[in-house]
């Protein structure tokens, strides 16, 4: 089984940064795939960036493009959520999210982390 643990969530004013990390332990070498997702109050939960956990290709959701940048370091078991440029708009609590298979849907999770941006 693999654990996902995030941290690095908290208060930062508009245009400020903030990185969030995710630490992978347990049978880290059947990830495919890592992402980070975000759920704010009353929305739908939203893919922010993913990364492939060999390779690196990375994309990213529209709204965070040229704002925000996943990197991992599969030596470390780690994944880093780089924001910056932060709106309010981007409070939400962000999910690490973890996916075993090649063609699939994300099936670990940790626990999120509370990002909050004040105007």
């Amino acid at each position: 089984q693999v654990q996902l643990v995030e941290s690095g969530g908290g208060l930062v004013q508009a245009g400020g940064s903030l990185r969030l990390s995710c630490a992978a332990s347990g049978r880290t070498g059947s990830i495919v795939r890592m992402g980070w997702f975000r759920q704010a109050p009353g929305k739908e939960r939203e893919r922010v960036a993913a990364i492939a956990w060999s390779g690196g290709l990375t994309a990213y959701a529209d709204s965070v493009k040229g704002r925000f940048t996943i990197a991992r370091d599969n030596a470390n078991n780690m994944v880093y959520l780089q924001m910056n440029s932060l709106k309010p708009e981007d409070t939400a609590v962000y999910y690490c999210a973890a996916r075993r298979n090649i063609i699939g849907s994300y099936d670990l999770w940790g626990q999120g982390t509370q990002v909050t941006v004040s105007s």
